[in-house]
C-alpha cells in the first residue's frame, strides 16, 4: 500500500465502533491532505465489533439504552433516531421493524447500528478536505516498531484496494505517522470449559454466526444453562423465549446481580451532589471502607429522592454514580493497588447495574420469564466451577454457592462473552509482542487495560509516552477508572469512546501539524504567554473557541470551510491584541492549537448531558430547544 502523495499517515488498527468513530473524526477534522487507514483483521466486524455485527445480533437483540442515546456523536444527540427514521435502507427489514417510528426513548435493534457506521463513515469521506482520504484495509496487526518519524506496523495478509501492485498477501510492514489501537475487547477462555470448548452442546460465543444459528434452532423445551445474569445474558435468554421457548432457562451468576429496567421516559442526567468525604481518609480494611462507602451511598440517594423529585426512584442510582465521578479518584487513591483489584472484581457488576440498565423492551420478556408461579426462567446464584459432558451429549454445571454445591444440566450451555481485561493473559499476537518491546504495559493499579497518559497516549515502563501511539475504548478501561472515576460500563462504552474518539483524533492531527518545523518545542513557552495576555485578548480567544467548536462539530466540507475562514480572522485578531513577539504565521499557528485543545475539552465536557452540551455551546436546534 503505497501513501497517497506525500501526506501523513494515521493507522487505525480495528474498525469496530471505537476504529470507526476514531476514523470520522480525523476525516471531519484534517485540513491538509492526511491517509487515514483503517485496519480490520475480522471484515464482518467493520463498522460494528463485536457488539454490534449484523451476523451476530438477530433483530430482537436491542440496543441496551434508548434509541435516542446511540448517535455516534455527542454533540448531535439526535443523529442515529434521524438516521434510523428518514435515511436507513429498510427494504430488508421484518416486521415490525419495517414500519416502526423510532423515538428517543424507545428501542431499536442493535444490528442497525453497523448500516449507520457504514454511512456516517461514507458520509465523512465525501465531506473531507481536498486530500483526505480513506482507505479500508483488511489485515491484522501483529507488531509495531517505533521509529524516529513514526512507526512501522507489520501486519499479516493486509489485503487493501489502494494497493498500486493490487492487494498484497503475507506479511507486511507499513510505515505510519501515527497509530491508533482501538482492538475492542478480547475473549477470556473460561477455565471451568476447558473440557467442552468444542462440544456441540456449548456456545462459547452467542454473538457469533454460529452461536446464534444454535440458539434459533434449539428445540423449544430443551432446558438451557446461561453463565452470568447481566446484559449479554439477557440477550441470549430474549431470543429464545421471543421465539416461544419454553424449556426452563437457567442464569448463573456469581453474585446474583440483575439489571433494572429504565423506565419508559428515561432520559440521562446529571446532579450535583455533596462531595462524600468520607471516602477520602486513609484506607483501613475492607468492611470498614465497603461500610463507609454504603452510608455515603445511602445519604447521596435520600438527597436525590428529597431535593429532586421529578427523578424516578428507579434511576437515582444512576444519577448518584454519575455524580460521584469527580470525586472517586482521589478516593481510589486511599486504596492500595491489590486491594483496589479485588474489589473491581468483586463488586464490578454491581457497579455496573448501579450506573446503567436495560430497555422495557428487553427487560420485559426477562421479567415476566423469571416470575416465581410458572416462569422458565431461574436464577442460580454461585460460581461456576466446571462444565462437564456425560453420555447422553447433555452438559453439566457444577455450580459452588455460599452454602452449598449443586448441579444444573442442561442440553445446551451458553457462556456469557466473558473479556478479557488484563493484557499481560491476552494471547494476540500484536499484544505479546508490545508487551515484550515495552510499548504496551498492562495497567499497574487496576490489572484493567493498558497505561496511558490523560490524551490517551500509550505510556512505557519508564512512565514516558512509547510513541505516537493512542488508544481508544476498551483499552483504557483502568486509566479512565483512576483518572477520571468513570466506573462500570461506562469505562468503555458508546459514551466514553464518543468522547475519546474526538480527544484522539484532534491531537493526532495537532501533532502532525506540530511536527513541521519544530513548533512542538515551541508550545509550552506560547501558552505561558497566552495565558497572560488582555482582557480584550481573552474575550477574542473565546470566541475563537465557540468557533473552533462549530468547526470540529459540522458535517460537512462547506460549513467546516466558513467557519475555519471566520476562526482565521478572529485568531489573527487576537494575535495583534496579544502584544506577543513571534512572527506572525507562527503565532497564528500556535494560537489555533491552543484553541482546538479548548474546544475539544469543551466537546468532551461529561459533568452535562449530551442536550445541555449542545445549548451551552450554541449549536442547539430547534428540536433541543423545544424538550
Amino acid at each position: 500500500m503505497s501513501r497517497t502523495g506525500l501526506s501523513p499517515r494515521v493507522l487505525v488498527v480495528g474498525a469496530g465502533l471505537a476504529g470507526t468513530a476514531t476514523a470520522i473524526r480525523l476525516l471531519r477534522f484534517a485540513r491538509s491532505p492526511l491517509e487515514v487507514v483503517l485496519l480490520e483483521r475480522r471484515p464482518e466486524y467493520r463498522s460494528a465489533g463485536v457488539a454490534y455485527h449484523r451476523e451476530g445480533n438477530p433483530w430482537d437483540h436491542v440496543f441496551n439504552i434508548q434509541a435516542g442515546r446511540m448517535s455516534a456523536f455527542r454533540e448531535d444527540v439526535h443523529d442515529f433516531v434521524r438516521w434510523a427514521n428518514r435515511e436507513a435502507d429498510r427494504t430488508d427489514w421484518p416486521a415490525p421493524w419495517a414500519r416502526f417510528e423510532f423515538v428517543e426513548q424507545g428501542p431499536a435493534p442493535r444490528r442497525l447500528f453497523q448500516d449507520y457506521l457504514v454511512d456516517r463513515l461514507a458520509e465523512a469521506r465525501r465531506e473531507a478536505c481536498p486530500g483526505v482520504v480513506l482507505v479500508e484495509a483488511d489485515g491484522e496487526a501483529v507488531d509495531l516498531e517505533v521509529r524516529p518519524t513514526g512507526v512501522d506496523v507489520t501486519i499479516h495478509q493486509l489485503s487493501a484496494g489502494a494497493a498500486e501492485d493490487g492487494p498484497e498477501r503475507g506479511t507486511t510492514v507499513l510505515p505510519a505517522d501515527h497509530v491508533v489501537l482501538a482492538t475492542g475487547l478480547e475473549m477470556r477462555e473460561p477455565p471451568f470449559a476447558a473440557e467442552v470448548a468444542g462440544h456441540a452442546s456449548f456456545v462459547r460465543n452467542p454473538y457469533s454466526a454460529a452461536g446464534v444459528r444454535t440458539l434459533e434452532g434449539l428445540p423449544p423445551e430443551a432446558t438451557v444453562a446461561i453463565v452470568g445474569s447481566v446484559l449479554s445474558a439477557y440477550d441470549s435468554a430474549g431470543l429464545l423465549l421471543r421465539q416461544g421457548h419454553t424449556g426452563r432457562i437457567s442464569l448463573i451468576s456469581r453474585t446474583g446481580t440483575i439489571f433494572r429496567t429504565y423506565p419508559g421516559g428515561h432520559e440521562h442526567g446529571v446532579v450535583q451532589l455533596p462531595c462524600p468525604v468520607s471516602l477520602l481518609e486513609p484506607y483501613r480494611e475492607r468492611e470498614e471502607f465497603l461500610a463507609r462507602v454504603r452510608g455515603e451511598w445511602e445519604a447521596a440517594c435520600a438527597a436525590v429522592l428529597r431535593d429532586h423529585p421529578g427523578i424516578d426512584p428507579v434511576v437515582v442510582s444512576e444519577r448518584v454514580a454519575k455524580a460521584w465521578e469527580p470525586h472517586l479518584p482521589k478516593a481510589l487513591e486511599q486504596i492500595p493497588s491489590a486491594e483496589l483489584r479485588c474489589l473491581l472484581d468483586e463488586f464490578g457488576t454491581a457497579i455496573a447495574a448501579l450506573r446503567v440498565g436495560a430497555v422495557e423492551y428487553t427487560m420485559a420478556v426477562i421479567e415476566r420469564a423469571m416470575h416465581p408461579a410458572d416462569g422458565s426462567v431461574d436464577l442460580v446464584v454461585g460460581n461456576v466451577e466446571r462444565i462437564t459432558p456425560t453420555e447422553s451429549g447433555r452438559l453439566v454445571v457444577s455450580v459452588a454457592a455460599p452454602d452449598e454445591k449443586h448441579a444444573v444440566e442442561a442440553d445446551l450451555v451458553v457462556s456469557n462473552f466473558g473479556r478479557e481485561s488484563d493484557y499481560s493473559r491476552v494471547g494476540q499476537r500484536l499484544w505479546r509482542n508490545l508487551l515484550r518491546r515495552g510499548i504496551a504495559v498492562p495497567h499497574g493499579r487496576t490489572g484493567r487495560g493498558l497505561e496511558v497518559d490523560e490524551q490517551g497516549v500509550l505510556l512505557s515502563a519508564a512512565g514516558k509516552p512509547a510513541g505516537p501511539i493512542s488508544a481508544v475504548g476498551v483499552l483504557r478501561e483502568g486509566d479512565e477508572i483512576v483518572r477520571n472515576g468513570r466506573t462500570g460500563a461506562f469505562t468503555f462504552n458508546l459514551a466514553a469512546i464518543k468522547n475519546q474518539s474526538i480527544a484522539v483524533a484532534a491531537r493526532a492531527i495537532e501533532q502532525l501539524e506540530l511536527r513541521e518545523g519544530g513548533l512542538d518545542r515551541r508550545l509550552a513557552q506560547f501558552r505561558g504567554h497566552v495565558s497572560n495576555m488582555e482582557e480584550a485578548a481573552r474575550r477574542g480567544f473565546e470566541e475563537a473557541v465557540g468557533l473552533e467548536v462549530r468547526r470540529l462539530a459540522a458535517r460537512n466540507r462547506s460549513e467546516r470551510e466558513v467557519f475555519d475562514s471566520r476562526l482565521g480572522e478572529r485568531i489573527r485578531f487576537v494575535g495583534e491584541l496579544s502584544s506577543l513577539s513571534m512572527d506572525t504565521p507562527l503565532r497564528d499557528r500556535l494560537m489555533r492549537v491552543l484553541v482546538n485543545r479548548a474546544a475539544v475539552e469543551r466537546l468532551t465536557d461529561v459533568s452535562v448531558t449530551p442536550r445541555q452540551l449542545r445549548r451551552q455551546l450554541g449549536i442547539a436546534s430547534a428540536e433541543d430547544l423545544e424538550d
